[in-house]
């Protein structure tokens, strides 16, 4: 076999190996939003606005920012900080800031799952 017969068999196998691969479906609207809420907990901004964007002494309530805000300067804000919010534009990916966003916007925001309790690792000399 010859080098341009072997660079169209392999681009021929990529091809089919695309073509019989799961497609990657968008997420619905809830499955979005319930993202959002883990990454609200996982990223750290629960930290700074409390478990359920409720405020602290550290950062404002982001309860109604749904409404006085568009996704567009919700994206902004993440992204870029502001004040004394870090950017959190390298932190996050597209798809994670957009699941994010609906969380923020959701009528009724999920609550994620508790964080997840590991158990002491055993000590097998003792």
């Amino acid at each position: 076999m010859n080098n341009h017969s072997a660079r169209l068999l392999s681009a021929y196998i990529l091809l089919a190996v695309a073509a019989s691969s799961p497609s990657i479906q968008a997420l619905s609207k809830k499955e979005s939003e319930e993202a959002g809420a883990l990454l609200f907990r996982e990223k750290g901004c629960s930290y700074c606005h409390g478990p359920a964007g409720q405020g602290t002494e550290k950062a404002p309530s982001l309860a109604n920012v749904g409404k006085t805000r568009k996704p567009a300067e919700i994206a902004n804000q993440i992204q870029n900080g502001g004040k004394t919010m870090p950017a959190f534009k390298t932190a996050l990916t597209p798809d994670e800031l957009s699941n994010v966003i609906a969380y923020l916007r959701a009528k009724h925001r999920p609550v994620p799952p508790p964080p997840p309790v590991y158990a002491p690792l055993s000590n097998p000399g003792q």
